[in-house]
């Protein structure tokens, strides 16, 4: 098979299905290193910090919260850098570095002695995640062929969804029996099986021979790319709240056994697939109705936590929700960014994860700030709800200014037709 290097290339559609799971496959890593904290945050709690656990179980929770926080910075300061610094390099290559550096880094987490030691790790395993979702949206995006830019980026991140569903509940059961530091082991083992996936099914591509550090960064310099990441940091900030408190919330409101804390992440990755998959296809038609309508679910999701938590059914009902309506926005969000960027695709595209890594961090942060202060396990619902509505007015004010320049005339890379990706391969898949 004749590789894809600058120009068009045929291709099966089955030898693009492979290299669009292959590339799915390095999301279902991701997903499972990212989430897996969170249904494991008690086990590491007790293991990492044993006198405040003995002390507090609360106040251990929300310290170990900070690992979280420390790989969700590690993203935001990744993305950007290796995105800006590699678009020249070709994609694949950049892709399979990438996975070389995720495999040792969850390693080194796993591996860690101390609590200190694994946030630090956490934070260095980060560095590669936004990279590899940008570069790897890019190509699933020619991959898939014009009008489809959207579906491509969903394509990608439903590894990530898929893994809320399938690896974070296994690797969870498989951490409160045998360790989380063995849950991180198995991890650091799907980064080196997609490696070799990537390796062998991935066809070539080339960078961006236009790529430069200093255009790549110009999309700092636009307002509308600062709007797109405030909507992304500030209203996905309402899932990670929630999320990263998920077991406690399960085990103490809900008063249901710790064994079923896998199977709620379970129903938290179907709502997520099937979000992906919704938000990918909404992002084709329209970016704005679907980013608005997605906002509104979610605050609809958290407000029906917050009343119903003490309930199993008003629990899995919200939770699945939630889920979705936050996967739902990723894709969204990411086309929006792509859009206003311009010329920057590179760093456009890794960008979204930036973003929705600072709504991690600082999810989980303000989520346990208000359980240390002793306002309960249900209090990051509410931080969730306010910083959802903040993602609503940051979104109404970037399309409002959309609205008032096509008034006067004035055509930005907001509204007008964004520069062409490489020409689609032959068979694109739906």
């Amino acid at each position: 098979m004749t590789p894809l290097i600058d120009g068009p290339t045929q291709m099966s559609s089955a030898r693009i299905r492979l290299a669009l799971l292959a590339l799915a496959l390095g999301g279902f890593g991701i997903g499972s290193t990212e989430f897996v904290a969170m249904g494991l945050l008690p086990n590491i709690a007790h293991d990492l910090l044993p006198q405040l656990y003995a002390a507090s179980p609360s106040d251990a929770n929300a310290q170990a919260g900070w690992i979280i926080s420390a790989y969700a910075l590690g993203v935001v300061v990744g993305a950007p850098t290796i995105a800006a610094f590699a678009a020249r390099w070709p994609r694949k290559k950049l892709l399979l570095w990438l996975l070389v550096a995720f495999t040792l880094g969850t390693v080194a987490s796993a591996v860690a002695p101390t609590f200190q030691l694994v946030m630090l790790a956490r934070f260095v395993s980060a560095l590669p995640h936004g990279a590899y979702f940008g570069i790897a949206s890019l190509v699933a995006a020619s991959l898939m062929g014009p009008g489809k830019r959207g579906r491509g980026v969903a394509f990608v991140l439903s590894g990530l969804t898929i893994a809320n569903v399938i690896g974070v509940p296994t690797i969870t059961w498989i951490g409160q029996h045998s360790g989380w530091r063995i849950a991180y082991l198995v991890v650091a083992a799907l980064f080196a099986l997609t490696f070799v996936a990537v390796a062998f099914l991935v066809p070539w591509q080339a960078g961006d021979a236009r790529a430069t550090v200093r255009n790549e960064l110009k999309a700092f310099t636009r307002l509308q790319v600062w709007l797109a990441l405030l909507i992304g940091a500030v209203g996905f900030g309402g899932f990670f709240a929630v999320y990263t408190y998920i077991a406690p919330i399960v085990t103490t409101i809900t008063g249901m056994p710790e064994a079923t804390v896998p199977l709620v992440l379970v129903l938290a990755g179907l709502g997520m697939t099937v979000g992906n998959i919704i938000g990918g296809r909404a992002a084709d038609h329209s970016v704005p109705r679907s980013m608005l309508l997605f906002f509104a679910i979610l605050l609809v999701g958290l407000a029906a936590l917050w009343l119903t938590a003490s309930t199993v059914a008003g629990l899995l009902i919200s939770v699945f929700v939630v889920s979705g309506a936050c996967s739902a926005l990723s894709p969204t969000i990411q086309t929006r960014l792509m859009d206003v960027a311009r010329d920057s695709q590179s760093i456009a595209a890794a960008l979204n994860h930036s973003a929705l890594n600072i709504a991690n961090a600082a999810g989980a942060f303000f989520g346990g700030l208000t359980i240390a202060a002793g306002l309960g396990y249900l209090s990051p619902v509410v931080v969730g709800g306010l910083l959802a509505i903040g993602g609503i007015l940051l979104a109404l004010i970037s399309f409002g200014i959309d609205r008032s320049r096509i008034r006067r005339g004035v055509v930005t890379g907001s509204v007008a037709a964004q520069r062409p990706l490489p020409e689609p391969v032959s068979a694109p898949v739906d």
